[in-house]
């Protein structure tokens, strides 16, 4: 990241960043044609992950990460009750299946991913492994909490919990999440930013952007954001129909809206990956996997109470099989705070077979 741009294609790039949000707003305001729309949708997610990184350049580890991680997560939750409000009846499993795809994409996909450039250039990669470890178990009773124990509660029959169970989980999510950024963000600090090796050897890459860059970017950064969800939003329709004339079951239109909104987090964390900053990708990933559930969950929750939505839950058997073995492995690749492309290729897989499973159930 530079403070200023200063040759040619710099220039462009940056002209680039500004004009993207403005493109992706005048495609709104006009309604173009689904092509011409994943175009645009394209190139302001790039727009954002420039700008994001720009804020995070800025105001350092572990803030930077956090602020796309929020960011994208409360866009996210705007998305599914605005598709909510409008399909009430044929969307109360979508929170759901958008929240377990966002999971399963972060922890196998960009986990994956991450690992595998890195490993690829790197060889071992190394990352400060008590932070990774804390966002991991919270993250796993999150997942539990809201995405599995439902299917076992006798309270109310089927994948859903009571107005009373779902009011404490709710509430339980967001208390976790909360006490787990005050931990990143005050309490415990030092544990989610790289070692004194790593800091030395990407110090001074480049300098930091101004303080007037930083809050252009952020602006910019919202702006391309909320652009990201009103575009995937107008996709929507055109996705539920393509998902139908193929065949394929209704879970695979959150598995399409997850993929879309965790675009920017997605490239910004393996950008910073194959630039040998793991311990980033790691805050990027597992982070965006807690802000996703720790917001979404309590927010669907408030919205069910007061519009009276139905709101299932819980998943079925194969997803939950899925679900447990990505937390195992997950906690086996970061057990030692080294990693290799073997650790990424395991993710990549089971990846692969939640997709397999979605298509084919």
């Amino acid at each position: 990241m530079t403070a200023a741009p200063t040759t040619l294609p710099s220039r462009l790039l940056a002209a680039g960043t500004w004009l993207a949000p403005v493109l992706a707003w005048l495609a709104i305001a006009v309604g173009t044609g689904p092509a011409i729309t994943g175009v645009v949708l394209v190139a302001v997610v790039l727009a954002a992950v420039h700008h994001a990184e720009t804020v995070a350049h800025r105001i350092g580890e572990p803030f930077g990460t956090l602020v796309l991680a929020v960011a994208v997560t409360v866009i996210e939750v705007g998305l599914i009750l605005s598709l909510m409000l409008a399909n009430p009846e044929t969307t109360s499993s979508l929170a759901r299946d958008t929240v377990f795809a966002a999971a399963m994409i972060i922890l196998n996909f960009l986990l994956g991913l991450c690992l595998l450039v890195g490993g690829f250039r790197l060889g071992e990669q190394r990352f400060t492994r008590t932070g990774v470890t804390a966002a991991l178990s919270t993250l796993a009773t999150l997942i539990v909490l809201t995405l599995i124990l439902p299917n076992f509660t006798s309270t109310v029959p089927g994948p859903v919990y009571s107005p009373l169970q779902l009011g404490f989980v709710a509430v339980c999510s967001l208390v976790l999440y909360l006490t787990f950024v005050f931990v990143q963000t005050i309490r415990h600090r030092a544990y989610f930013l790289p070692s004194a090796e790593m800091r030395e050897l990407h110090r001074d890459e480049a300098p930091r952007p101004s303080v007037r860059q930083a809050w252009q970017s952020f602006a910019l950064l919202c702006v391309s954001l909320v652009a990201v969800v009103l575009m995937a939003k107008s996709l929507s329709n055109p996705l539920e129909d393509a998902v139908a004339a193929a065949g394929l079951p209704l879970a695979m239109v959150g598995v399409a809206i997850a993929g879309i909104v965790l675009l920017p987090e997605s490239v910004a964390a393996v950008r910073a990956a194959r630039a040998g900053q793991l311990q980033t990708s790691l805050n990027l990933a597992l982070g965006s996997a807690l802000a996703t559930i720790g917001l979404t969950i309590p927010a669907v929750t408030v919205a069910s109470f007061i519009l009276d939505l139905p709101l299932a839950l819980g998943l079925r058997p194969s997803s939950m099989a899925l679900l447990a073995l990505t937390l195992f492995i997950a906690s086996l690749s970061i057990a030692r705070g080294r990693t290799t492309v073997l650790h990424g290729a395991v993710h990549l897989v089971i990846f692969g077979a939640f997709i397999l499973t979605n298509i084919a159930p």
